[in-house]
Parts: structure tokens; C-alpha cells; sequence
């Protein structure tokens, strides 16, 4: 696959591999998804579209208090009481109709992830926006975190971080997505621990009001 490499000084080159290396080595190991089984991702995953975690988390206890994120008992929740549940998460209405579609097209492949990957194949992302409320970034997200594909998440502070980092052209995630890979040396879980790192980052250095002329990366 194609080398991206990130030119944030005039000396030197910094490539994904590199620079994930570095952002574990200041920010530490072991960052992973916060959730207990591929059920409670998937539905963070919806959650999280245009909110902010805390609202997740908040709504996350709800449905566990109600559900356990056992999928059957997802699957059995009236649209009304979903709803209800999730409210915290905003645009509950949306949300709730993708989480029963979602739900409903897993339960149609039983569950089996492995067998859905092998199905689909190279086909899995398209199959994946086919569904209600499932847009580029939550596909890619599900492809990383429960489909085990090694994929690069495109999204806000991945194209902030890059843009500082000397990349142009990175406008929007469609944009950014057809411009950046992950090449053969990571693994999955690599992968996925990269995208909670560049998140870590962005928290400390690339939102409003933050300096990232003051951060190791500068």
C-alpha cells in the first residue's frame, strides 16, 4: 500500500508508522475502544455521531442497565423505549432507527462477524454505508474495531494533526480517506490503538484554545 509521509520540519520525514510510534512513546500504551464486547462498540459508535463522548457514556449506562448489550434484547426494544434510552445522545430519532437497522442486518448473519467479513470481503465497506445512518466514518470505525480490518480513521483530529504536520488537501474525511493509508507494517491492533492515540493528542493539543507548538510533535 502507499507511503504517507507527514514533512513537519524541512530536515526531517515522519512516516504513519513513525509517527504512531512516537505518539505511543509520549502518550503511552494500551489505549484501546472503552467498551466490553463488540455490541457495546457498534453502539458507541452510532452514539457518538455528532456528540460528544460524555453523552455516550451517559446513555451507554442507560442501555446496559437495560439490556446488558446483550443483542437480543436490543433487538426486542420497542422503537419508542430506544428512543427514550437514548436520548442523552441527541438526534435519537436517527439513532435509534440505525441502531435497529444495524442490529437487524447482524442478526440476519447471526452475529458472526468472522463469517460476515469473509462473505463480504473488499465489499464490506459498501455493504456497511448501505445501512441507515451509516456514513463514511462509522463504516471505517466498524471495519477497524469489529471487523479487525486495518484501517485509517480519517476524521477531525486526523486531518488536523496531518495539516500540521505539512499535509495539504485534507479538507473534508472523504478527501483525507482517499489520501492516507496504513501500510503492511501495522497490525490491527496497532491500528486501532493509533486512532485513540491521535484522539488522545487532539484532546491535549489540537482543540480550541490548545498550542500544538507546545507538544512533542512541534
Amino acid at each position: 500500500m502507499k507511503e504517507v509521509r507527514c514533512y513537519f520540519m524541512k530536515t526531517a520525514t515522519l512516516d504513519l508508522h513513525e509517527l504512531y510510534i512516537q505518539l505511543r512513546t509520549h502518550l503511552g500504551g494500551g489505549h484501546r475502544w472503552p467498551a466490553a464486547s463488540k455490541e457495546e462498540l457498534i453502539l458507541g459508535a452510532i452514539l457518538v455521531q455528532n456528540t460528544n463522548w460524555n453523552n455516550v457514556v451517559l446513555t451507554l449506562e442507560r442501555l446496559k442497565a437495560r439490556t446488558d448489550f446483550a443483542a437480543p434484547k436490543i433487538l426486542e426494544l420497542p422503537k419508542a423505549e430506544l428512543e427514550e434510552l437514548i436520548r442523552p445522545s441527541g438526534f435519537f430519532t436517527n439513532k435509534a432507527a440505525c441502531i435497529q437497522e444495524v442490529f437487524g442486518w447482524l442478526a440476519s448473519h447471526h452475529f458472526d462477524y468472522d463469517g460476515i467479513s469473509a462473505t463480504y470481503g473488499e465489499a464490506l465497506r459498501k455493504e456497511l454505508l448501505k445501512l441507515r445512518g451509516i456514513g463514511d466514518e462509522t463504516a471505517d470505525v466498524l471495519l477497524l474495531y469489529v471487523f479487525d480490518r486495518t484501517v485509517f480513521i480519517s476524521d477531525k483530529y486526523a486531518q488536523k494533526l496531518l495539516g500540521r504536520l505539512g499535509m495539504e488537501g485534507l479538507a473534508n474525511y472523504k478527501q483525507t480517506a482517499k489520501r492516507v493509508s496504513l501500510d503492511h507494517r501495522f497490525s490491527v491492533e496497532e491500528a486501532q490503538e493509533f486512532h485513540i492515540l491521535i484522539m488522545e493528542f487532539g484532546k491535549l493539543y489540537l482543540n480550541r484554545g490548545k498550542n500544538f507548538e507546545e507538544s512533542f510533535l512541534a
